[in-house]
């Protein structure tokens, strides 16, 4: 499965949440537990300018949901990197193992991938599990962990530094020439929400880098 290219995120959910700030306190839909609320009702992005944290909401646990491009490239053999022009970020993907997370959290933490495989047919042997509508042709499956405490949405919504996220990315290619990348996200954070919080984001194929153009993280 081929992920490298332009993509450009399609926003057809959560439009309130994704292409204006909401209003603090509004948290609908993220299971948040009390502690979770309360962090949630303090944001105060002046502050977060002053300690220089504009990127809290460009963090792994939410980059994908915020809405511009991607440009997806090999770093090297074992590394597969991502970088968005909203916020000027840059993921890489480890594959193979021995991997494990060195030195300070960061926003985009460390993220380990494994391509995620169904099975090869009758006498083709044994392969990973495959989800339900899953593509035939498998996902890229990735765990990243070693974050900094950033937000899942711009006003304030957190997640911690405990917080893992797992990722599966699905690429389709639509009999009218198009290629859709879907990456569905499960966060986890036992110190902020009270069970996983999924969601599923779209992104369109481009022929090229039209449109692209990085700008700096922004608190509000």
């Amino acid at each position: 499965m081929d992920l490298t290219g332009y993509w450009v995120s399609i926003v057809t959910e959560d439009w309130r949440y994704r292409m204006v700030t909401p209003a603090k306190g509004d948290y609908a839909s993220v299971p948040l537990n009390p502690e979770g609320r309360k962090v949630a009702d303090t944001w105060d992005p002046a502050k977060d300018e002053g300690a220089g944290n504009q990127c809290r909401s460009y963090g792994a646990a939410a980059i994908m949901r915020v809405p511009g491009r991607l440009h997806i490239t090999w770093d090297d053999d074992h590394t597969l990197k991502i970088e968005t022009d909203a916020g000027t970020q840059t993921r890489l993907l480890h594959f193979g193992p021995g991997q494990a997370p060195s030195g300070e959290p960061t926003w985009q933490g460390f993220s380990a991938a494994l391509w995620d495989v169904p099975p090869a047919g009758r006498g083709g042997g044994a392969a990973a599990p495959v989800r339900p509508g899953q593509p035939r042709g498998g996902t890229l499956k990735v765990l990243t962990t070693h974050m900094r405490p950033g937000y899942l949405r711009k006003n304030g919504v957190p997640y911690s530094g405990n917080a893992t996220v797992t990722e599966y990315f699905d690429r389709t290619n639509e009999p009218n020439g198009d290629s859709w990348l879907i990456v569905t996200t499960i966060v986890n954070d036992p110190q902020y929400l009270q069970q996983e919080f999924i969601t599923s984001t779209h992104f369109k194929k481009q022929a090229d880098a039209t449109g692209w153009a990085p700008m700096p993280c922004e608190a509000r």
